[in-house]
């Protein structure tokens, strides 16, 4: 290693760092250090990078002597149980990453694949990953200090997959952008991969339309949208040299120790029935949210949706759902009378869907505080009326 330095690897620091990861490292940096040839800015980078890794990276954060990268690319790199969603996907005998960042990715596809090839243009970050990989005890991944697009040209080598998480430029951060927009731009490049792999998987920010996505690439065979804990982290895109059949897309919610899961193919022609409120009321996670797959909760799980902007749905029998679940204890109007009586202590969880109110305002208008074990859902019924379900969770 070059650029690394390699004292904040001292047992003595390393001791500094383990005792002080709930410290508040500005008090650190105010108090200063006395180790010599680290800065006390550097060891309190390495104690924030370390503390986020504590549930995102086990592996990492359990393993003696990893050098930490500073907190934004720790923020940015996939956790470990969506890499290794994403190694799942996958099989054969090497891949490339040609963004390979911190390397978590590689970690967990080094699981399913002989060789793996880790590519990283900022050359600290790939001394980082190189030298952590060691401490892992990992040997079959190898690491590139180089542009990964430049790496294929200049080798010509083929894998059986090719991996790529391509960042937003600088330029269009906070608006919204497409693929192109991307550091690489993987449309502009989509055949000179596709002359070097016949399989690649694009990882890609969850907020990118999955429309616009299909649109700028080609051969996309399957969508996976993961979600952790019912927060939304990566789209996936599988692609595949010459493929030209329905795109198949899937929901995905990695949820403890369980997949919640729905799927079905991209712009399906399936209809949702259409009831008033039951017994039961059904929320669906993120990830089915963001797949925009509402008619196919209906049609595949025999529910009724309350209105096709609402996106929840009913029944009268409770059954198992990719999301929340609620008992329907009272239907109300919206009005502060009413809602007085159901809410007695003016305490309870807000949600609004297809309403014409924000949660702040219902709440500045009712004076309903945020807590309690009474789940409020302010939305429109098929009759277009305006309605509050007063729901106890299941």
């Amino acid at each position: 290693m070059i650029s690394l330095n390699t004292t904040i690897l001292n047992n003595d620091i390393q001791d500094f760092i383990n005792a002080n990861l709930n410290e508040d490292p500005i008090q650190l940096i105010l108090k200063g250090s006395s180790f010599f040839e680290t800065s006390i800015q550097e060891i309190a980078e390495q104690i924030i990078s370390k503390k986020k890794c504590k549930k995102k990276l086990p592996a990492w954060f359990q393993t003696k002597k990893i050098y930490y990268p500073n907190k934004l690319n720790i923020e940015q790199t996939s956790s470990e149980i969506s890499a290794n969603y994403k190694a799942n996907l996958l099989s054969g005998n090497s891949l490339i990453d040609i963004t390979g960042g911190f390397g978590v990715d590689c970690f967990a596809f080094a699981e399913k694949f002989k060789e793996v090839t880790h590519c990283e243009i900022n050359t600290q970050l790939s001394e980082i990953a190189a030298y952590n990989y060691k401490q892992l005890d990992i040997k079959n991944i190898e690491t590139v200090a180089k542009d990964g697009l430049e790496y294929l040209k200049e080798n010509k080598k083929k894998f059986d997959w090719i991996y790529t998480d391509p960042s937003r430029r600088n330029e269009s951060k906070g608006k919204v952008f497409l693929l192109k927009d991307c550091v690489p731009d993987i449309p502009d490049n989509i055949d000179h991969l596709f002359s070097y792999s016949n399989n690649i998987l694009l990882k890609l920010s969850p907020i990118l339309d999955i429309t616009s996505s299909i649109n700028e690439l080609k051969f996309v065979k399957e969508i996976h949208v993961v979600a952790v804990q019912n927060e939304v982290k990566e789209l996936l895109f599988i692609l595949r040299k010459n493929y030209i059949g329905a795109i198949k897309i899937k929901a995905v919610n990695i949820k403890n120790n369980d997949l919640e899961t729905l799927e079905s193919i991209f712009n399906s022609s399936s209809n949702s029935t259409y009831s008033l409120p039951k017994t039961y009321l059904y929320e669906p996670n993120s990830a089915i949210l963001k797949t925009g797959l509402f008619n196919e909760v209906s049609h595949q799980l025999s529910i009724g949706k309350i209105h096709n902007n609402s996106h929840l749905y009913t029944s009268n029998k409770l059954i198992s759902f990719p999301g929340r679940k609620f008992e329907i204890k009272y239907i109300s109007s919206y009005d502060k009378k009413s809602l007085k009586k159901l809410i007695p202590n003016k305490k309870a969880n807000v949600t609004v869907r297809n309403f014409p109110e924000t949660v702040a305002q219902i709440r500045k208008k009712t004076g309903i505080k945020e807590g309690g074990n009474i789940y409020l859902f302010f939305t429109t019924d098929i009759n277009n009326k305006h309605i509050v379900l007063v729901c106890k969770k299941v």
